[in-house]
């Protein structure tokens, strides 16, 4: 195990391990596509938490050890292979599939097998360092064993009880983190950290392109199809240019601000936290349009001004309403500003779901495309006019 210094950077290494989580997401999206319905929702949503709590463990470890030298790149290598098999049987882990394994037993004892590998990992790497393994201790005792108990547990029922199960153990995992502490963590390189998750941002967005692929898959390009993929790259560009322009780069600053367990709670809130909704905010939006450009280009099932329907119009921009509060999270927590346009926004496209079944697919999408840019406006002009805060503050 090799420490890393506080210019670290990422690693070709890290992105490599990204290349699993790219498939890992897609699937997500599956699972929620296949069926959707509020239910189905909720069951990716419960899939995607635990997965990002597998990507976080090891991008925590990877600012700390370098993911290229030593033992860590072969724990990384392993861990790849674990979270694809994880992916093969996330779209059937709450369907009656039958033949071959148990697949809701292989993605529990794969997941429990990812958690041990990262704490022994952060073992090896700290043996000296005593507050590290008190944390450790800790967490394996409160964020790793009792939701692994109840992960288990709901292998053995099927429908809701799987799923409230479940839905306890990751509520049971993230509070068991918040309650272990800052004390024993480290983010040596600030730079490294915010950079790790500005990529999984990417990676989630990236998905939301590919799921609109997979929705005109097998049909003829028209130009209807053409205008529903120009509109969703804009919605996608609309997110990006919000993360990477407006609030991730004061969240990072405000990161390298602060140092000792003061760092730590900050990495842990606004990055393991907070980044969360962000992520499963693009997801819920990939299900909407990638339903967008199914309709827009299946003419023989559907007219040009059929609406979305359902799950799938509430989640085309109820996710852009998830992202934006997660969003608007950061800020706060970045600067201790209200932002007033992000908030709205939030509100508005959680609110959005009942307008959205009352107009065209294709024009819901241009709509929402046109109001994300529109907001990356607003919120650019109103941060811009508000003075940085103190030191203090």
């Amino acid at each position: 195990m090799v420490a890393t210094g506080g210019d670290h950077k990422v690693t070709p290494a890290e992105l490599f391990f990204d290349l699993v989580f790219v498939y890992a997401i897609t699937q997500v999206t599956a699972l929620m596509a296949a069926a959707p319905s509020p239910t189905r929702v909720v069951e990716g949503m419960v899939v995607l938490a635990l997965l990002w709590w597998c990507w976080c463990c090891f991008a925590w470890l990877g600012n700390v050890v370098r993911a290229d030298a030593g033992a860590l790149f072969g724990v990384l290598v392993t861990v790849m292979a674990v979270v694809f098999v994880v992916s093969l049987a996330v779209p059937e882990l709450f369907a009656d599939a039958t033949g071959g394994l148990p697949l809701p037993l292989v993605f529990v004892a794969s997941y429990g097998l990812v958690r041990v590998l990262h704490l022994v990992s952060y073992r090896i790497a700290s043996p000296g360092d005593t507050a590290l393994h008190r944390t450790l201790r800790r967490t394996a005792l409160l964020s790793v064993a009792p939701p692994l108990a109840l992960l288990l547990a709901g292998c053995a029922y099927e429908g809701t009880p799987r799923l409230l199960l479940w839905l306890g153990a990751v509520l049971i995992d993230y509070g068991g983190i918040y309650v272990t502490g800052a004390s024993g963590w480290r983010v040596n390189s600030p730079g490294h950290f915010a950079e790790r998750h500005g990529l999984i941002v990417i990676i989630a967005l990236g998905e939301s392109i590919v799921a609109m692929g997979v929705g005109v898959a097998d049909f003829p390009l028209t130009v209807a199809v053409i205008g529903a993929c120009a509109a969703g790259l804009l919605l996608s560009a609309g997110l990006w240019a919000l993360y990477f322009r407006r609030f991730g780069e004061p969240a990072e600053h405000r990161l390298g601000a602060l140092d000792g367990d003061d760092r730590t709670r900050f990495a842990r809130d606004v990055y393991t936290f907070l980044h969360l909704p962000l992520v499963a905010g693009v997801v819920l939006c990939a299900l909407g349009m990638k339903k967008v450009l199914t309709q827009v280009a299946d003419t023989g099932h559907y007219a040009l001004a059929e609406p979305l329907h359902g799950t799938v119009a509430w989640s085309l921009a109820g996710g852009v309403g998830v992202f934006l509060l997660g969003a608007a999270a950061i800020v706060l927590r970045s600067t201790g500003r209200r932002p007033t346009a992000l908030l709205v926004g939030g509100a508005l496209g959680l609110a959005a779901g009942p307008l959205v079944q009352h107009i065209p697919a294709l024009l819901a999408l241009a709509l929402l495309a046109a109001a994300i840019l529109a907001l990356v406006l607003v919120h650019g002009r109103g941060a811009a006019a508000r003075p940085e805060p103190t030191a203090e503050a």
